[in-house]
């Protein structure tokens, strides 16, 4: 495997005309989903409901969000509430065609399919599935409710696609939750299932919809450690890069199988078993010589390149102690920690190296997603407790966030390099603009213009030509920049 160099896009630079009228914008964008909104007042919330997640506001709950847009209204208030957690008004079809719009704007036939969690710390016990659990967002046990979401990435930027909320066994099946169950409106035909299950319901949603383009498919061991999950994975023919517990076994070899042999005394053996015992990723790791790594230069970090050496090899599953699927094993070694990072791939033998490396640090994307998501969009502002309000409100920042990314994409005048053949090449720069031009008649958003800043790595440095701290708020992945604020 070759050394190959962080390619970056040449730099974009905007001019004035090319955000003006982000208001009409914004109403073209909410127009494809209209009709999936089968009442006119659903209609209408749906707007306001996105425009107030596109607003500058410090927290972008349900009151903020009405306070800005209707004044001091408890009517419009409780009209909002009751949008967003008893409407009558289906996320799968509006999820649906949001597929069909991130095909449009990013959809690739190597487009990767992302799967991970993002936990929401609640305090009190009312919010539907909330729990004591490990808190992501926190990096310790502690309140919260616990999602599972799908993004997806290609060369020309990347979006969350579909979200489920997780519910704790006991809020599924224990009794003493039952007042609980139905105070959330959580439907009696729910059943217990995993965040794996979950991730597999949404793959094999987005895979039998047929309408966004993707192959791979990428984890962290959460999911990886489910071979169960991965062989349901390769069946829908989508490639897995899974992270794996540094436990997990394998053959270098396929192994020879058959039933051992008969003792004199004691029943005859009746299962086929291994003639060899499989080995730990960590082992193999340990047992590899200096000439059998390579050195690789990952992708932009916040504190530099993101450098690791690698090994890849071709082993054997294990499926119930017995030979399984032919797979890639990926040994990432950390050069600066040491640390090590062993995946799993269904990939073809004939995949390059270089492409390995570069699928070992795809899973940045959604984590910016997040960021974006919690940072920009109100993603985890939500003080709603029921189950149907808490998946219309992801639907709608998923739908929020992506409004801010196909405005990016869609004035963009430069290409970015083939995916994943130079899979580094997410990166751009867009120059900000001021927009101190006459307002467009009729309502503007407080955002005013997100300045569109590029889909870029996490480790990108502002463009010289970004604005001053005070009219700017920048961060990792979609950097959205914001101009003065426009009074509504």
């Amino acid at each position: 495997m070759s050394n190959e160099a962080v390619d970056t896009a040449p730099l974009l630079n905007l001019k004035p005309e090319d955000v003006e009228g982000l208001w009409e914008e914004l109403e073209a964008y909410h127009s494809i989903y209209r009709p999936m909104f089968g009442r006119r007042e659903q209609r209408e919330w749906s707007k306001k409901y996105l425009l107030g997640l596109l607003m500058q506001l410090p927290r972008k709950s349900i009151e903020p969000m009405v306070l800005a847009l209707e004044g001091a209204s408890e009517k419009a208030v409780r009209a909002m509430q009751q949008f967003i957690s008893e409407g009558a008004w289906a996320d799968e079809v509006v999820l649906a065609q949001h597929w069909r719009e991130v095909e449009q704007d990013l959809g690739e036939p190597a487009g990767v399919l992302t799967l991970d969690g993002s936990d929401f710390h609640k305090q009190g016990n009312e919010s539907v599935g909330v729990k004591r659990q490990y808190c992501g967002e926190l990096g310790k046990r502690a309140n919260c409710q616990a999602g599972v979401f799908v993004g997806y990435s290609s060369s020309r930027g990347y979006a969350l696609l579909d979200r489920r909320l997780y519910l704790p066994r006991e809020w599924v099946e224990d009794a003493a939750y039952a007042q609980r169950r139905a105070k959330c409106g959580i439907p009696p035909e729910t059943t217990f299932k995993t965040k794996t299950e979950l991730g597999l319901d949404m793959l094999t949603a987005i895979h039998d919809a047929k309408t966004l383009r993707c192959q791979w498919v990428m984890c962290d061991e959460g999911f990886g450690r489910d071979s169960p999950f991965l062989d349901k994975v390769a069946a829908l023919e989508l490639w897995y890069f899974a992270e794996v517990p540094q436990d997990t076994r394998v053959w270098r070899e396929r192994p020879i199988v058959g039933l051992p042999a008969s003792s004199a005394t004691g029943r005859k053996p009746t299962k086929e078993r291994a003639a060899t015992t499989p080995e730990t990723v960590l082992d193999i790791a340990n047992q590899l010589a200096p000439e059998q790594w390579s050195r690789h230069t990952i992708k932009e970090g916040s504190k530099g390149p993101l450098v690791a050496d690698f090994a890849a090899f071709r082993v054997v599953g294990v499926r119930d102690g017995l030979p399984g699927p032919d797979v890639w094993l990926v040994l990432r070694r950390s050069v600066s920690t040491g640390e090590l990072k062993p995946y799993l791939s269904n990939a073809p033998s004939e995949v390059p190296g270089d492409t390995l490396v570069w699928a070992s640090g795809m899973r940045w994307p959604i984590e910016s997603c997040f960021e974006d998501g919690k940072q920009y969009v109100g993603l985890g502002d939500y003080e709603i407790r029921s189950w149907r309000g808490w998946h219309h409100h992801m639907t709608l920042c998923i739908l929020a966030h992506f409004f801010l990314v196909r405005l990016a994409v869609r004035l963009k005048k430069v290409a970015v390099a083939d995916h994943p053949s130079n899979p580094d090449a997410f990166a751009t720069a867009v120059t900000c603009v001021s927009l101190e031009s006459t307002p467009q008649p009729g309502p503007r958003l407080l955002l005013a213009t997100p300045q569109l800043a590029g889909l870029s790595l996490p480790s990108q440095t502002p463009s010289r030509h970004a604005r001053s701290p005070a009219q700017s708020l920048a961060g990792p992945g979609l950097n959205f920049l914001y101009a003065r604020q426009v009074s509504l």
